[in-house]
């Protein structure tokens, strides 16, 4: 049986699920499909006997560009998650969004084959070391590209946000991790392994992953790790998206994504 945390986030997801159109984010996917001029494409990584597929967009630049997992939220890879990448390819950046429900959905599908009924479940029964697996290998594969310049970077949203600090201290070959309010481990351990800066951004009404903040800054300060977390005033979970949602009508998180995405693009530019 799950832990009492566990449940309570499978239920909020499920509450989320049940009133947040993701599946529906005609704004993103109208990015996607023929208004940029990006290269974008789908790929699939080997990782052990799973075959990960990840949506990769390009940066239209001279010179060799670094690179960013986008670590998806708990809705799975939707249209949003993938044109997050446009927008750091925009940037300059190579940006690479995998599917961590690959073959795990109905028919041996990923996110676009499980129902948002069914959503959170799945996607909170994933193991861990597979996650990390599966964004190790992405590393790997992103690393290696001749259009990349060897630095990776990792970013991941709500869900992905905790995956962030556990790929962090898992994984290698990171030069910086962002955490966009993903609640964190309570677990020393999880933390002692980071070997790059880990720089968090949290909305100011999300007083469930907030309250992880203290704790967190304690076990990274404790294992001498960087750990730079800001909150934005106003702004609620998952401003990123809402906040360039049209039918956003939460001023704050249009404010928080627009001050969070230019604190992103500075810290980027540093690695």
């Amino acid at each position: 049986m799950l832990p009492m945390n566990g449940r309570l986030m499978l239920l909020l997801a499920a509450a989320l699920l049940a009133t947040v159109p993701v599946h529906a984010q005609d704004w993103a996917k109208a990015r996607l499909d023929g208004k940029s001029p990006r290269h974008q494409e789908w790929v699939k990584i080997k990782q052990g006997s799973r075959v990960v597929e990840a949506f990769i967009t390009y940066p239209e630049v001279k010179d060799k560009a670094t690179a960013v997992v986008v670590i998806h939220e708990i809705f799975g890879l939707s249209d949003w998650a993938r044109s997050v990448t446009d927008e750091l390819a925009e940037a300059g950046y190579i940006a690479i969004a995998p599917d961590l429900l690959s073959g795990v959905g109905p028919n041996g599908g990923g996110s676009s084959a499980i129902s948002p009924a069914d959503m959170g479940k799945t996607i909170q029964g994933l193991p861990v070391d597979q996650v990390n697996a599966d964004l190790q290998a992405v590393t790997d594969y992103v690393a290696k590209l001749p259009a990349c310049n060897g630095k990776v970077t990792v970013a991941g949203f709500c869900w992905g946000g905790g995956k962030t600090f556990l790929f962090a201290n898992a994984g290698k070959g990171i030069k910086a991790a962002f955490s966009f309010y993903g609640p964190q481990s309570d677990k020393a351990e999880d933390f002692a392994k980071i070997n790059c800066p880990v720089y968090g951004f949290y909305a100011g009404n999300d007083a469930r992953v907030d309250a992880t903040i203290p704790r967190t800054t304690d076990f990274m300060k404790a294992a001498g790790k960087t750990y730079e977390p800001v909150l934005y005033d106003g702004a609620g979970h998952g401003f990123m998206r809402a906040g360039e949602d049209p039918t956003n009508k939460v001023e704050a998180n249009k404010k928080g994504r627009e001050d969070a995405w230019q604190r992103w693009m500075a810290l980027l530019k540093k690695v």
